[in-house]
């Protein structure tokens, strides 16, 4: 998706618009760093103020994260998203867990039920590129990798409502990650999700929500 120059009046509206639409669109996923502010000065053939003073405003609404000598990052992919970070920056994090068994669980059982093959495939992607983060020793590619694994079995739960929410907490489940994994990748922490792949693929609803909690670390066997 290609930034155009803007052309009506508040520029700086349309600049928060057309960087939004980069962000929800997912051509700027969460994580990632955006064009400078030369860069996109260039591309959308506006003032320099104009650029910071909308990328300020998407900081100040949660979207963006600006870091001092390093760029601007996308933190979320919602205003909403960007609230539920800052309200839970500070949760416990065996609560966050608690959460995630309660959303991840019982998605992991819907989607046992209702899966599509083109879900399953999908499952699957994800899971190796989890599996290949995993091996190149860098945490935050990982936890971006199995935050997209969990994503993939929550959409194939196919019920939006859960899917809103669980995007919503995206970020706060992300840092949840990274608290679980620590600062590096280490043999003790390592968690197989290929249970939760197997009971899904199975229509197995029992056992992919006791799989999706031990993958969180909150839930054994029955």
């Amino acid at each position: 998706m290609a930034l155009s120059t803007t052309r009506r009046t508040p520029l700086s509206d349309q600049v928060i618009a057309q960087i939004r639409a980069q962000i929800t669109s997912g051509e700027w996923p969460v994580g990632s760093r955006i064009p400078t502010e030369a860069a996109l000065v260039e591309q959308l053939g506006v003032a320099r103020n104009t650029v910071r003073e909308a990328v300020r405003a998407l900081a100040h609404n949660g979207l963006l994260d600006i870091r001092q000598g390093s760029g601007t990052y996308v933190l979320a992919t919602s205003e909403l998203a960007g609230v539920m970070h800052r309200r839970f920056a500070d949760a416990d994090q065996e609560q966050v867990a608690e959460l995630r068994a309660v959303l991840e669980t019982s998605a992991a059982g819907l989607a046992a039920v209702r899966r599509t093959e083109r879900d399953l495939e999908l499952i699957g992607v994800t899971l190796e590129r989890r599996e290949a983060a995993w091996h190149s020793g860098e945490t935050e590619d990982f936890v971006q990798a199995d935050a997209a694994f969990h994503q993939a079995v929550v959409a194939a739960a196919h019920n939006d409502v859960i899917a809103a929410v669980y995007a919503d907490l995206g970020e706060v489940t992300r840092a949840h990650l990274r608290h679980d994994v620590g600062p590096e990748l280490i043999a003790e922490r390592y968690v197989s999700h290929d249970g939760i792949l197997a009971a899904v693929r199975e229509r197995d609803a029992a056992r992919a929500s006791v799989e999706a909690g031990r993958a969180i670390g909150v839930c054994s066997d029955a």
